[in-house]
């Protein structure tokens, strides 16, 4: 007898918006609709301009023709909610997934939740983040007011598990960590990707990538950089993602530093399709964070199979086991440089590459998609 289809509402980030968030709900939705009847409800207005750091939310790629997206949410118009919980509930979903990563999404998504709720639904909270890593007045309250109407959680690491346990306490909650970003399209080789950079063939290489943030260290990095093994073993930095914070520190750091072209900084927004440019023309990934929870980051490395250094904070340190496709460090610029110049200098490649390519099957969006069918049952 064949499995009846469940209808599924994701509520969040997606096309036309851009990032990590939407790339994130996307495939989900991609894997979820293999067995299931999937919708995506996003934004008409995901944050307040002034909230924005960045140059533009919109993606400048084509939209996905395989999925159903509606944008109808106004994160910040208490008349939306009103008006998209209702049809919401007229949908009648068997489930309801929504993501959180801030708290300031937490009063327009509680109040969907809490209107889309009838009958048998049940809600799902994939969490990125409970307590942010950069804290605002009403973080407790907006957090607290969007985990209630939450059947069943899935945190992406130990420390987010931890930090809802304050939280809700006894409410079923599973660790999955973030899946394989396998949506970057397949690799190309190191000499093809540094063609396309315009990249010396024989040169050492680490990537820092992503949004520009304070607590993600791109300045313990530069440090770093300046340290004297790094300018022995000739290494050079590609610096690729956008400011979402002001760019002048940094350039001061690079000048003061005096990095010169050792220092490439790509710090446009990174469409899609040039992303395997720049983690395929690396030797290692570099995370130096000084705070989080996991990182998407760790994730698009695994799947170009690209070996990593991180910072033991949050949950990165559970996603790179040390000494087998990484090494962990300190967030302090001497001990970020002692980790770049172990993996070159022993020549780990190979061997770390190796074991990228067994350690990345256990991060599969089948098993996401599972598991939220378990919890949703249960």
């Amino acid at each position: 007898m064949a499995k009846t289809k469940k209808k599924i509402l994701i509520l969040g980030t997606a096309y036309p918006f851009r990032g990590g968030l939407a790339a994130y709900n996307e495939r989900l939705a991609e894997e979820l609709q293999l067995t299931d009847d999937v919708e995506i409800f996003t934004f008409t207005v995901q944050y307040p301009g002034f909230l924005f750091p960045g140059k533009s939310q919109y993606s400048t790629d084509p939209p996905p023709q395989h999925l159903r997206i509606k944008r109808l949410i106004n994160s910040v118009n208490p008349l939306n909610w009103l008006i998209v919980g209702r049809k919401i509930r007229k949908m009648k979903p068997d489930i309801i997934i929504s993501k959180y990563w801030l708290p300031v999404m937490g009063p327009s998504l509680g109040t969907l939740l809490r209107l889309g709720k009838r009958g048998n639904t049940k809600v799902i909270a994939v969490l990125d983040n409970v307590v942010p890593h950069e804290k605002r007045p009403g973080d407790v309250a907006f957090t607290r007011y969007f985990l209630k109407p939450v059947d069943a959680f899935i945190a992406m690491s130990q420390s987010v598990l931890d930090d809802l346990r304050v939280f809700e306490p006894t409410k079923k909650a599973s660790l999955i960590p973030h899946p394989i970003y396998d949506n970057y399209g397949t690799p190309v080789s190191k000499a093809e990707a540094r063609q396309r950079l315009q990249l010396q063939p024989g040169k050492r290489y680490i990537l820092f990538f992503g949004f520009i943030r304070q607590y993600k260290g791109l300045d313990l990095l530069l440090k770093a950089m300046a340290d004297e093994r790094m300018k022995k073993l000739d290494v050079h930095a590609i610096v690729a993602g956008e400011y979402y914070e002001d760019a002048a520190p940094y350039q001061q750091l690079l000048q003061e530093l005096q990095l010169g072209d050792r220092v490439l900084m790509h710090t446009d927004f990174i469409p899609t399709d040039a992303v395997k440019n720049y983690f395929c023309a690396a030797d290692l990934v570099v995370q130096p964070y000084k705070s989080a929870t996991q990182s998407g980051i760790s994730q698009i490395a695994y799947h170009f199979e690209k070996p990593m250094v991180v910072t033991r904070v949050g949950g990165l340190i559970e996603m790179v086991p040390d000494g087998v496709v990484g090494f962990q460090c300190d967030p302090e610029p001497a001990s970020i440089a002692a980790a770049i110049e172990k993996y070159f200098t022993d020549n780990r490649e190979a061997d770390m590459t190796a074991a990228l390519q067994q350690e990345k099957l256990q991060y599969s969006w089948s098993r996401l998609a599972r598991e939220i069918h378990t919890l949703a049952e249960s």
